[in-house]
């Protein structure tokens, strides 16, 4: 570690914590990382908020953690962020409500009723690029105004959960368009919000001054406020990126900057995505029709239910994380016809935003502790498996994928995700991701703003390197087998999917 070097912040505002890492470029290390858990409101309805104060307080606790004289090395911060949270704040800055966040099913209604003022799904996806999925911010700011009036009439600006961030450290309230794609406002062919989205939100109110002024994606938010920089313990110079959403900021931490590059996030939300370098809208729904945080696009397939799906069977089972993998890996491919649908949370692709979590094919001798995990870690996997379709039906197709994501660290989800998905994986050797590619985004940025432009693929290039020993390729039989029960599985989710209409 060299103190004297300059070094870059990534921070990564998660579901379900915070994490701050310091990267020295010049000599390609990571000096720190730090992370801090966060609650999460959750509630019947479909509700699933967090306070705002928690992030900060988690930020300033990070902070707390990693050396003075470290902290002083800093000379930009980039910022990604949970997608799709609803920040309103008033015209001091005052956050107004609990932040819904991008796995609260409850405006399900409030989707339906926006696209039916715009004449429906498809001529929503006409007019902006995207229908309005459960989980967007458009929906969340149309239930505030029917369920908190006093707090609506006072909203002044609508942000996202990392533009908070960098609204909190340099006063400015701007979005970046990959984003901005999230919130279902925005007009992904021409990157510009679409009055008519906002006006199907309220027909009566003029939202499109509550809408941030959009920047580039190697813009800046601004300059640190020096005073929060006091109270960080950080230099007053800092610059701080345009930063962007977790899946964007995925991307760039991962080098998917350039056509021909899948990669797989295996979080609490498992998400595919790939770089275009035109506007890829699918015609059938399945993929998010985003901008990247790059300048081109990046189509998303997004599902709400991935490593929820094995904590809420290790926390039934009451199974740790490592015995977890030794139990599932004595099962074979298939769980022995144990077949979960793990919609613990709904679902937002296939939309079924009400569908309940259910377990099929158990018998005698499948119910086990080992078969139950082994299906929920394929059930995961088999709910993304959709989006390659997808990604074909828009002109897409690729010879591996890289995996990001708290999944990624096992070798058995690896294997998994091979064989279902049919695809050699490959993992870069810096694990979190999304705070490296905010880290990047930042190192991109600072290097426009002092005038030493560099183009970000060779960014990424220079700064990122693939873990070699945790490669590997499909097996024949496993696929073949996986190809039989991907059927069987869509059958089941067909079968939600007519109940919980």
């Amino acid at each position: 570690m060299n103190k004297n070097k300059k070094t870059v912040m990534g921070i990564d505002l998660g579901t379900q914590s915070i994490k701050v890492i310091i990267y020295q470029p010049e000599t390609h290390e990571i000096l720190t990382t730090q992370s801090q858990p966060l609650d999460l409101i959750s509630k019947q309805d479909g509700s699933m908020e967090q306070q705002s104060d928690w992030w900060i307080d988690g930020l300033k606790q990070c902070l707390r953690d990693i050396d003075p004289e470290l902290r002083q090395t800093i000379t930009a911060i980039g910022i990604s962020g949970q997608q799709h949270g609803f920040v309103p704040i008033d015209k001091k800055g005052t956050v107004l409500a609990p932040v819904k966040l991008w796995c609260d099913t409850s405006t399900a209604v409030e989707c339906e009723e926006i696209m039916d003022d715009v004449g429906g799904e498809q001529k929503c996806v006409e007019i902006a690029g995207n229908s309005i999925a459960v989980g967007y911010t458009a929906s969340k700011i149309r239930w505030l105004k029917k369920n908190n009036s006093e707090a609506y009439a006072r909203m002044s600006t609508i942000l996202l959960p990392h533009d908070y961030l960098n609204f909190y450290l340099t006063g400015n309230r701007v979005m970046e368009c990959g984003d901005a794609s999230g919130t279902g406002i925005l007009n992904v062919r021409n990157r510009q919000w679409s009055k008519r989205i906002a006006a199907a939100i309220d027909n009566k109110r003029d939202l499109m001054p509550c809408l941030p002024t959009l920047v580039g994606p190697d813009d800046i938010a601004g300059t640190i406020v020096k005073t929060i920089a006091n109270d960080l313990g950080l230099p007053t110079d800092i610059i701080v990126s345009a930063g962007g959403g977790d899946n964007m900021m995925a991307a760039i931490g991962t080098g998917n900057v350039k056509c021909g590059q899948l990669t797989a996030s295996l979080g609490t939300s498992g998400t595919l995505f790939a770089y275009h370098n035109q506007p890829a809208i699918d015609p059938e729904g399945d993929l998010a029709a985003f901008c990247s945080s790059t300048g081109g696009w990046l189509p998303l397939l997004c599902t709400m239910n991935c490593t929820v799906a094995t904590e809420r069977m290790r926390n039934l089972l009451e199974v740790g994380l490592e015995k977890m993998e030794k139990l599932a890996s004595f099962i074979p491919p298939g769980a022995d016809g144990v077949i979960t649908v793990p919609f613990f949370n709904g679902e937002r692709t296939p939309a079924l935003p009400n569908a309940k979590a259910s377990i099929f094919g158990l018998d005698m001798h499948n119910t086990t502790n080992a078969h139950l995990i082994r299906s929920a870690m394929e059930a995961a996997i088999f709910n993304l498996k959709a989006g390659l379709a997808a990604f074909e039906r828009c002109g897409m197709t690729f010879s591996e994928v890289t995996l990001t994501g708290g999944g990624s660290k096992s070798s058995l989800w690896r294997q998994i995700c091979a064989d279902i998905l049919n695809l050699p994986v490959r993992v870069l050797d810096i694990e979190e991701n999304a705070a490296f590619g905010a880290a990047l985004q930042a190192l991109w940025a600072h290097k426009k703003h002092t005038g030493k432009h560099s183009p970000l693929n060779i960014i990424c290039e220079e700064h990122l390197r693939e873990d070699k020993s945790k490669r590997c390729s499909p097996d024949a039989q496993a696929v073949a087998r996986y190809a039989i029960i991907y059927q069987e599985y869509q059958s089941f989710v067909n079968l939600i999917g007519q109940h919980y209409k």
